[in-house]
């Protein structure tokens, strides 16, 4: 008889300094993005205006993080029997399509600016532009090591840094625009700005279809996963295998494992194939053990 095992893994372990980094990520950048958004107003510069919008996407990001953590750690209902998780999928849509308007109208702007240059006061804007470098990498640094094993911190992470070098582009032409006098530079800096922030909207957005589409999160290979089950003493074949993002730090799998009968018993079974999966990077696993032969009967029967 085919014995059935549901794990659920509902543990949220701490996540040291999290809160606090996204708390202080969002006011700093927020800030920033004020201080920046003023000066390239006043000071002419369409590039520090464009990384000034990027941070505000920062902003954005961080703040659905933040909610997203939050969300993650509220208990099942008996409606949303898999939680919350799905909410940073949500988020990452919304997100992704603000950033790319938003580049979109640097970009437009940045080429009106290219045919008909305005004066820029240099001096102000390489100074945000400095602080822009500063407080993304400071913003970054609150993270901690621990983001490497989040996917939802880990993206809040490489945009933040991905904000500090569009800063330090800024901080490049102001500088030349002061010495040289080159006024188009500045505009031209806003398209790159533009293309790279459309970029980066770009990968988020096919990155939260994917998910949305029940796609194998990034960092988990498949095939590795599969050879670990087969692996397994005990484990003739495995079939029915299908792994999804529950959120974007919580990955799913559920699979159908054939015993060829000379394994250890199916408790001692499900509790290595748990461990093997944990290490893999899958927290959430629906695992059924099946008769030798199964795989031959399910074959007769065609596809379910």
């Amino acid at each position: 008889m085919a014995s059935h095992s549901h794990q659920h893994d509902h543990g949220h372990p701490h996540r040291q300094g999290s809160p606090r980094a996204f708390f202080w990520g969002v006011l700093l950048n927020s800030a920033l993005s004020g201080l920046q958004l003023a000066i390239g107003i006043g000071f002419g510069s369409l590039a520090l205006i464009g990384d000034a919008i990027h941070n505000l996407g920062d902003v954005a990001g961080l703040l659905f993080g933040w909610g997203a953590e939050r969300l993650s750690a509220r208990p099942a209902t008996a409606r949303f029997t898999y939680g919350f998780g799905r909410s940073t999928q949500l988020a990452s849509l919304m997100n992704a399509a603000l950033i790319l308007m938003a580049a979109g109208v640097v970009i437009v702007e940045g080429v009106q600016r290219l045919l008909n240059p305005v004066p820029v006061v240099s001096g102000p804007v390489a100074w945000a532009a400095a602080a822009g470098i500063v407080v993304n990498l400071l913003s970054a640094r609150l993270f901690g090591s621990g983001h490497h094993h989040d996917l939802n911190r880990r993206a809040a992470v490489v945009h933040l840094l991905t904000d500090a070098a569009v800063s330090a582009a800024v901080l490049i032409s102001a500088v030349l625009v002061g010495l040289v006098g080159w006024m188009w530079l500045d505009a031209a800096t806003a398209i790159g700005v533009g293309l790279a922030v459309a970029w980066s909207g770009w990968e988020l957005l096919v990155e939260a279809l994917s998910a949305s589409l029940d796609a194998v999160p990034r960092g988990i290979d498949l095939a590795a996963v599969e050879a670990a089950l087969r692996a397994l003493p005990g484990v003739e074949d495995v079939h029915h295998l299908h792994v999804w993002g529950m959120s974007t730090s919580r990955a799913a799998l559920t699979a159908h494992l054939v015993g060829s009968g000379h394994g250890p018993l199916d408790g001692d079974l499900l509790s290595l194939a748990r461990q093997r999966l944990a290490q893999l990077g899958i927290s959430h696993s629906t695992l059924q053990i099946e008769a030798p032969g199964s795989c031959a009967q399910d074959a007769a029967h065609g596809p379910r």
